[in-house]
């Protein structure tokens, strides 16, 4: 029998995966949510396919995104990632993910983890929503806006309200699956 997906999900093998196996998934690595920070800034502009088909590239390049190393990289370093094909090889984009894993650090001191920070917008519970259709979910809300605000205070980029919404999306602090969707009511197994 046929599952009955969210249609951006499309047929694309590895879209499907990431769909059926991580999308709206609650993240709780530290780790995890560096990850999407960076690849979701790399997205800015392109595709959100263009960087699943690099996400192993930008593993190997970011140091497992591991963000006390990300954060060490230095102007060798820099020209290395620019020479990589496996990345998206823009220069503001680089900068951002380093500038952003001494932020994700920071905020690592102050809250203990960026875990407990990112819950603490959602009151540690995920927010399930009820969408009937792809024209109901919202490019961003007013959390994302919150946010988008916050990081941007503690000297993160690329952290539009757009791209914290697809965070959040993407790390399960919404549920954005449609109702219609299997994993809508499957990843509700994780709260």
């Amino acid at each position: 029998m046929e599952r009955t997906r969210c249609p951006w999900a499309g047929t694309d093998p590895l879209y499907v995966k990431y769909h059926d196996e991580e999308w709206g998934v609650p993240v709780h690595s530290d780790r995890i949510h560096f990850e999407f920070l960076i690849l979701e800034g790399a997205q800015a502009g392109l595709s959100w396919a263009t960087i699943l088909k690099r996400r192993e590239g930008y593993r190997k390049a970011f140091s497992g995104f591991d963000p006390g190393l990300v954060a060490d990289y230095d102007n060798e370093k820099i020209e290395e990632l620019l020479k990589n094909s496996g990345i998206i090889r823009n220069k503001r984009k680089i900068l951002s993910a380093i500038n952003n894993a001494r932020a994700f650090l920071e905020v690592q001191k102050e809250f203990g983890s960026f875990d407990s920070y990112i819950w603490s917008f959602v009151g540690g519970n995920p927010i399930v929503n009820q969408w009937k259709s792809l024209e109901e979910v919202p490019a961003y809300t007013e959390l994302s806006i919150a946010l988008s605000k916050d990081l941007k205070k503690r000297g993160f980029s690329f952290v539009g309200p757009t791209i914290t919404y697809a965070h959040m999306q993407a790390v399960g602090l919404v549920n954005d699956h449609l109702v219609s969707c299997f994993r809508h009511k499957e990843v509700q197994q994780f709260y």
